[in-house]
């Protein structure tokens, strides 16, 4: 399984991503979920995947190849779209390719084995930055202020912190924090998530990729937000009135 998260803030974009991978509980691989693509100056976009693995990496090597320069291709480029809204149709679009490809003739469907789903963020000079989530039919939506954050993958166990903490103000030093809560969670509800966690920090009107970091198992500071976090629900439940089978 997965897990991933964008978070669309005042001042940028917060990006990441598990990388685990398994087909059992015997059977388990780490393999990157998030991608990044910029031009200095002119746009940075971040794509971050969940779904059947032989899809993904399908369909991420289609969009580097058709990254390349024009002479050395044949298709459009994410490199080359107008708008992060045209990116997100060209996105949708190679995905649905993908899965149509692998799936034969008979096509793809919402519930195919070759399903895909996916977070896209960036920003091109001309718009602001734009949060998108897009669907194995090729089909998206966008981030708002009344959805201003996506997640893909195992989503349940670390969306409530996310609902009761998240303010589009925040820092980026507290937007981490609150994806690491977010994270340490799910990891522990639930196998099929796991460290290393990939993080992008993407600073509006930046137009170029930010911070990229990978923050492993044995990290200093998510060791100590897991078990600070734990600490404080433990205290924050003891604080809560007592209920009494008497009334």
């Amino acid at each position: 399984m997965t897990y991933c998260v964008g978070l669309r803030l005042n001042r940028g974009l917060v990006m990441m991503s598990d990388t685990r991978t398994n087909a059992g509980v015997d059977n388990i691989s780490i393999f990157k979920k998030m991608f990044t693509w910029e031009t200095v100056g002119e746009r940075s976009v971040t794509l971050m995947t969940a779904g059947n693995l032989a899809t993904t990496q399908a369909l991420i090597s289609l969009l580097n190849e058709r990254a390349k320069p024009a002479d050395e291709r044949g298709a459009p480029s994410i490199l080359e779209a107008p708008s992060m809204f045209q990116v997100a149709r060209l996105v949708g679009a190679t995905l649905r390719e993908v899965i149509a490809d692998q799936a034969g003739e008979t096509g793809q469907e919402a519930d195919s084995p070759f399903s895909a789903t996916l977070i896209l963020g960036g920003q091109i000079r001309g718009s602001d930055p734009r949060l998108f989530m897009i669907y194995p039919e090729g089909n998206f939506v966008e981030a708002s202020e009344d959805t201003p954050f996506f997640q893909i993958g195992e989503a349940k166990y670390g969306k409530p912190i996310l609902v009761r903490a998240y303010d589009p103000a925040m820092t980026f030093e507290d937007a981490v924090k609150l994806l690491m809560v977010s994270f340490d969670s799910t990891i522990k509800a639930n196998l099929s998530v796991g460290p290393p966690l990939d993080l992008h920090l993407y600073e509006a009107d930046s137009f170029r990729n930010g911070r990229v970091q990978r923050i492993e198992k044995d990290d200093p500071f998510f060791e100590m937000i897991s078990s600070s976090w734990g600490e404080a629900l433990r205290e924050a439940f003891q604080r809560l009135p007592a209920y009494s089978l008497d009334d």
